[in-house]
């Protein structure tokens, strides 16, 4: 099984909006065919659209902007829910994470790779503010070196490292 599958890919906007969508049911998202299923993205939020059940925002990293969604209904899910603890630790923290979402902010984000409308997004898991401006150059390097030495190789390759 692919390592991947758990982790969160460090991708450039750019990467993001190339990566190839499969036509089958749930769509499989993949580059140069190796599947993704969660990504990371250091930017600066541009747009910011808030709703009763969920915040919509891009980041802008450079290279294109990453269409980022974050569920904000979790409180209204919990209602009907056996599990409502747990719902409301979430809804705690999604409110949390849309607080930091402002524009022109340096942000980190992490979630699940999903499509919606054919359009690739972000279900963000957590965002980060990032207090050090150079966190976005690092990130850079590091999508370039990870592309370079692990994500650009057939999976063979890896498997066998």
């Amino acid at each position: 099984m692919d390592a991947s599958r758990y982790a969160h890919v460090k991708l450039l906007a750019a990467d993001f909006l190339s990566l190839a969508v499969s036509s089958s049911a749930p769509p499989t998202i993949s580059r140069r065919g190796r599947p993704i299923y969660r990504a990371e993205f250091v930017g600066v939020v541009v747009s910011r659209d808030r709703r009763p059940k969920l915040l919509r925002f891009l980041i802008d990293d450079g290279s294109g902007c990453v269409p980022c969604i974050l569920w904000l209904n979790h409180d209204i899910l919990s209602k009907s829910s056996v599990f409502a603890s747990g719902d409301d630790l979430a809804a705690s923290a999604a409110r949390d994470h849309a607080g930091k979402v402002h524009l022109g902010v340096l942000v980190r984000v992490r979630g699940r790779v999903t499509v919606f409308r054919g359009e690739l997004q972000i279900t963000v898991k957590d965002v980060l503010v990032e207090r050090d401006p150079n966190a976005e150059i690092l990130h850079w390097l590091q999508c370039i070196k990870l592309a370079r030495d692990c994500y650009d190789l057939p999976l063979a390759a890896v498997t066998k490292v």
